[in-house]
């Protein structure tokens, strides 16, 4: 499996935990030079349609490890 191929995996995991919380993982689809460094990725509330993570300080801010750390605290929250 090439890095590409684990990346669209992880990247697919993300997003179904994502959906079980009501949210969509929105990426980068022009990245600027701020999101190439660092990002590309940011959560979107599907009824608000409001950001809920990864806007902060700049758009994509969020890197894929961000936004899983992200999904799991909500996950723990949901299990107390």
């Amino acid at each position: 499996m090439s890095r590409r191929d684990a990346l669209v995996s992880v990247e697919r995991r993300v997003r179904r935990v994502a959906v079980r919380h009501g949210l969509s993982m929105l990426k980068a689809q022009k990245p600027d030079a701020r999101v190439k460094a660092h990002g590309g990725y940011m959560l979107r509330n599907d009824e608000s349609y409001e950001i809920v993570f990864g806007d902060k300080p700049y758009p994509f801010a969020a890197d894929l490890d961000e936004i899983e750390a992200y999904l799991e605290t909500l996950t723990q929250a949901g299990e107390d």
